[in-house]
């Protein structure tokens, strides 16, 4: 009796769980032992803790310029000013905390319309047959060709400036390539006997897609989203470079416009250029370590290799 009562405590979804607990469990030593993916993580964990803390460890009094009349002009990087000023006296550092936090709000935010709407297309693209399945492939390779920087500046000079007008610009711009790869992933999985079954036992649609194939795209989708926020944060970056970002706010990629605008390359102030730059660098090169390791992980071709 007592045999029979536990089995029945195990119900599908209670056995379900434990199988994605363990599953995660596996994952996680996995890419423990990732040394470029831990280097990756630790280094990204750092540099959002820092955004987090930027109120605490560089008030926003730092960037009142009315407050900073004392403060020199183009320092170079030494021990009083540790990563050097800009044109109006602002500490390198503080501006570069506080734009973590907008680079990185638009870097997820955007990956994160960017591939919702790629992994609902591309499961609807190769699920769905006939004239539904063939419009949505045609409107992927629409989205594919087209230049998504270019599209992003379109959008953020018409739409009003400001950083969901960037996070919308860009979510709706590089969407595209997720989709293709999920579309592929969702009709290798459609081959598979389980999903015929599910149909014969009389499965519908919303069933076999939420049961089966979106679990089957999830690894794909956030292997390919630690490498789409480094491509979101340059192209923020990008945007703002170009005036086309909220000039109210900090962001490293208007740091950089700030040292185009007083010719900081021409007139010797090179901290001003190479210090957002090597963060850009950096933060991109994290999520890639990261993606590289994750796409190993749950690539078996990539593990075996």
């Amino acid at each position: 009796m007592s045999g029979t009562t536990a089995t029945a405590a195990r119900s599908p979804r209670s056995m379900a769980w434990a199988r994605r607990r363990h599953a995660f469990g596996g994952f996680c030593r996995e890419f423990s032992h990732s040394r470029a993916g831990m280097a990756g993580l630790i280094f990204l964990v750092v540099v959002i803790l820092l955004a987090l803390l930027a109120p605490v460890l560089a008030p926003s009094w730092m960037l009142d310029v009315t407050k900073l009349l004392e403060q020199p002009r183009f320092a170079p990087p030494s021990f009083a000013h540790p990563l050097g000023t800009d044109d109006q006296g602002r500490e390198l550092w503080v501006r570069m905390i506080w734009g973590a936090r907008v680079s990185l709000l638009v870097g997820f935010a955007a990956t994160a319309v960017s591939m919702i709407i790629g992994t609902i297309v591309g499961i609807a693209a190769g699920h769905f047959t006939g004239w539904t399945g063939g419009l949505l492939m045609r409107i992927i390779d629409f989205f594919l060709v087209l230049p998504s920087l270019i599209l992003a500046i379109v959008l953020s000079s018409v739409l009003s400036r400001g950083v969901w007008t960037i996070v919308i610009a860009i979510g709706l711009t590089s969407w595209a390539g997720t989709a293709r790869v999920v579309r592929a992933q969702t009709l290798s999985v459609e081959s598979r006997d389980y999903i015929e079954r599910a149909r014969v036992l009389g499965a519908g649609h919303w069933h076999i897609i939420v049961k089966h194939l979106l679990p089957a795209v999830l690894p794909l989708v956030l292997a390919n989203t630690t490498l789409t926020v480094g491509s979101a944060i340059i192209a923020e970056s990008t945007l703002s470079f170009l005036g086309l970002g909220d000039t109210t706010l900090q962001s490293w990629g208007s740091v950089l416009k700030n040292s185009m605008d007083v010719s900081a390359a021409t007139a010797g102030y090179w901290w001003y250029i190479l210090v957002p730059g090597i963060a850009i660098v950096l933060v991109v090169l994290a999520f890639t370590l990261i993606g590289r390791a994750v796409e190993t992980i749950v690539n078996p071709t990539l593990r075996s290799r």
